[in-house]
């Protein structure tokens, strides 16, 4: 593939979303996209479900056997505030886009038109305002199985644009070595990552990542308080035994020999901005391809299931 342009600039937005509050956030984000915008960004990325929140140290009323009414409250009260695809914030972030000039990616929680299902997803949207594709993160983690979903095979996609192909998956979705060559195989060359991790030793899966991929790896995480969450959820007691700094960030940008572009930063919102030189893609995979020369698809092959999957399907 022929890049069209030799470098693009990007930022990787370190922000908190205003929880559980969808319109707020939303205001928010605007605002941030044209912060990055002003600063020549092409590619503006924020963190996994930014829209309406992740939301960290929350049970629902979850107990093996049992649900709570008051967690159910805090259920609805995050489903209402959900994204439906498309909807008024569909329209507001590609507005936003637009008016930009920008590729924006985001995280949201979707709420699936056809039910009442939510899924953690990633949305693209191009410089022309339009919705290009979305990622479901296809295996919740732990407790994070009670609010979302799972997705399949028909939202893997990568992106192309003028400064070569982009995709995501989520979190530890990239602990997945089948998903991340599910991207390899699709020719990812800028690589997304909005997590929630803020462990130190997630630093060292992005680094990998961007070794094993040898591309660019753009990890997205949020900066939030204990302080941010709305004093008025039925459950807030369940907070009180949590941090005060609920999610440290550590977002970073990675080049494709596994070095800091931009060095990971904690304890505070920021817009990391990254000139990234795509000439660094090639000279990379001189020794090493993972989806050319380094691989052995006569021993070693992946099958992708592509299929959007249904439980109901309807014959003549």
């Amino acid at each position: 593939m022929t890049l069209l342009q030799n470098s693009v600039r990007v930022a990787v937005v370190q922000a908190a979303p205003v929880l559980m509050d969808r319109e707020a956030t939303v205001e928010k984000t605007v605002s941030l996209t044209a912060q990055a915008a002003e600063q020549g960004a092409k590619l503006v990325l924020f963190p996994e479900t930014f829209i309406p929140a992740y939301p960290r140290g929350l049970t629902f009323g979850v107990k093996v056997g049992s649900r709570s009414e008051r967690g159910r409250e805090d259920w609805y009260r995050y489903w209402n505030n959900s994204v439906t695809i498309p909807g008024p914030t569909t329209e507001i972030l590609g507005k936003t886009a637009r008016e930009h000039n920008v590729y924006l990616v985001i995280g949201v929680t979707e709420r699936d038109l056809e039910s009442d299902t939510l899924y953690c997803t990633v949305l693209y949207f191009g410089p022309d305002g339009n919705l290009l594709g979305k990622h479901r993160k296809v295996k919740p983690t732990a407790l994070e199985r009670v609010i979302w979903g799972e997705g399949d095979g028909s939202t893997l996609p990568v992106i192309d644009t003028p400064f070569g192909k982009i995709g995501a998956l989520i979190c530890w979705e990239n602990y997945m070595p089948l998903a991340r060559m599910a991207l390899y195989s699709q020719g990812v060359r800028i690589y997304l990552a909005p997590t929630a991790d803020s462990r130190e030793v997630w630093q060292s899966t992005i680094r990998h990542i961007a070794l094993e991929g040898r591309c660019f790896v753009l990890s997205c995480n949020q900066f939030v308080t204990k302080e941010m969450y709305p004093k008025d959820l039925a459950c807030y007691e369940e907070l009180e035994s949590e941090p005060e700094i609920m999610s440290n960030g550590g977002s970073a940008i990675v080049g494709p020999l596994g070095q800091y572009i931009v060095e990971p930063v904690y304890g505070r919102e920021e817009i990391l901005i990254a000139d990234l030189e795509l000439s660094m893609i090639p000279k990379s995979r001189f020794d090493f391809d993972v989806n050319g020369h380094y691989s052995r698809p006569d021993i070693f092959t992946l099958k992708v299931n592509q299929q959007k999957q249904k439980n109901v399907w309807f014959t003549d």
